[in-house]
């Protein structure tokens, strides 16, 4: 038994296998399968165990695992895929995919909850929730994708990018629809769009919102709001289109009148602000940061209203507010997705589940589902709580 198993060793080593042999698996039958680090899947037979078979998969191979008596195997790589083989086609088939870097952000388009958008480093990916599966998957490599918006007529996905420009893609077939460069000196970090599809509010790491026209040709820049003097982490609009907050890792949350490009309010706290939520009736907000407290504030003067421990642990990162503004979701550094009562300021419910800090996370249209990531690549799928 030691010289067979020498013999293999010296027979699949003596192979070019580039970036090493990362798993192996041995048959009943006495084949081999052989995984590598640059995403080779051979199965090697005969005495000399030869190479009869290979497939090439994304990523480097990180597990193989058999079903059953062999006639299936199952192929896990680095960059997030799993694959089903079938031993006697030896032909692979994606079963399974996710982000292989932090998840950024997560939207859901108007209207439905079938679909939601993430983004990450290199890709904005489109899922279907009833599935869990991948749709679509738009790849700009060696970029950073931080924000994404649906527009409200659904002809296109905006996006915030590391290189500072703001991409926009069909959302049925990722096609680029146009870019508008040099948007922000320190990466674009945040955006929203209009409900007329006519103007996005972007923010950047340099502090400086602006908001941009855009036409069907043409993209123009309408203004530029100078105040916060870091990082804008968060934009929500308000439904008339003519107001905006946002929040900033400068410790100020500001409302902005959109037509007359100045500031109305500015909140101010002990905190780096990294989300901020308009009530559905927009007389008030909500914002939470570094400081683990979700504070209420009203809209007309700025003031505080109500200050509650929103995590023990960490900060949070992520909120979103329901339709009818009687619950609101909180997700953070904690790693646990929190159901508030809006009006009680207390926990109705906790999600245990993620294992890495939690990024954003999104109430789905009609309240079906709470859609969570973070920053380990997860995205996780609650279902809506049941309230008497």
């Amino acid at each position: 038994m030691e010289g067979k198993v020498e013999a293999l060793t010296q027979n699949v080593c003596s192979a070019c296998w580039n970036k090493g042999i990362t798993a192996l698996i041995l048959l009943k039958t006495g084949d081999l399968i052989v995984g590598t680090g640059e995403g080779i899947v051979a199965l090697c037979k005969g005495s000399n165990y030869k190479a009869m078979k290979r497939i090439q998969v994304q990523g480097g191979v990180t597990s193989l695992t058999c079903r059953g008596e062999g006639h299936q195997f199952f192929v896990g790589t680095n960059m997030c895929q799993m694959y089903r083989i079938n031993y006697t086609a030896f032909k692979e088939e994606l079963i399974a995919a996710c982000h292989n870097e932090a998840v950024n952000d997560i939207v859901f388009p108007v209207g439905t909850s079938d679909l939601f958008a993430t983004c990450s480093k290199n890709d904005i990916r489109v899922w279907h929730t009833p599935e869990n599966r991948e749709l679509l998957r738009i790849v700009i490599p060696n970029m950073t994708c931080y924000a994404i918006e649906f527009m409200k007529d659904g002809k296109s996905i905006i996006s915030a990018w590391n290189d500072g420009k703001i991409r926009a893609f069909m959302p049925e077939t990722g096609r680029l629809m146009y870019v508008i460069n040099n948007a922000h000196s320190l990466g674009v970090t945040a955006i929203a769009a209009t409900n007329d599809c006519k103007r996005i509010v972007s923010g950047g790491g340099e502090g400086q919102v602006r908001v941009w026209a855009i036409g069907e040709k043409t993209r123009k820049l309408e203004a530029v709001l100078k105040e916060h003097i870091s990082t804008v982490s968060c934009i929500k609009l308000k439904k008339n289109d003519q107001e905006c907050v946002t929040a900033s890792l400068d410790g100020t949350c500001i409302i902005w009148d959109i037509v007359r490009s100045v500031r109305k309010q500015m909140i101010l706290a002990n905190t780096l602000f990294k989300c901020v939520c308009y009530h559905p009736e927009e007389y008030q907000l909500i914002t939470s940061g570094t400081d683990r407290r979700i504070a209420y504030w009203e809209v007309f003067d700025g003031s505080a209203i109500r200050d509650l421990e929103g995590s023990l642990s960490g900060s949070i990162n992520g909120m979103d507010i329901t339709s009818d503004g009687a619950y609101f979701v909180t997700g953070g550094d904690d790693h646990l997705v929190k159901m508030w009562d809006y009006k009680e300021g207390t926990v109705t419910h906790v999600g245990v589940g993620h294992s890495g800090n939690i990024t954003r996370l999104k109430i789905c249209p009609g309240n079906k589902y709470i859609v969570s990531v973070s920053a380990d690549g997860a995205i996780l799928l609650w279902k809506y709580p049941d309230f008497p």
